[in-house]
């Protein structure tokens, strides 16, 4: 059964291993590191990793990407700092 996003529950297990994991491809994983890379303290978005970021991705898809991880930074901090809770979308 998928996620209402359409990502299988399997996929989601996976995700602490997307670097390897074959159910993630190349245009997802670096999506992912570069995810990890603004979230991550002390890890920084390389010229490297933005680089092969823009192989998958349109200048356009980029802006929409940073701003969605940048969104979920902000409201992830935002919601532990005023102890608000999980709303539980996902269950396993």
């Amino acid at each position: 059964m998928g996620s209402e996003l359409g990502v299988s529950e399997e996929k989601i297990l996976a995700l602490p291993d997307y670097p390897s994991s074959p159910l993630y491809d190349e245009a997802e994983r670096v999506a992912l590191e570069y995810a990890d890379s603004m979230t991550i303290t002390g890890r920084e978005v390389t010229d490297e990793l933005f680089a092969r970021l823009r192989r998958f991705y349109e200048d356009d898809a980029i802006v929409e990407l940073t701003e969605v991880i940048a969104w979920e930074n902000a409201s992830s901090k935002f919601n532990r700092a005023l102890r608000i809770p999980s709303q539980n979308l996902w269950k396993r």
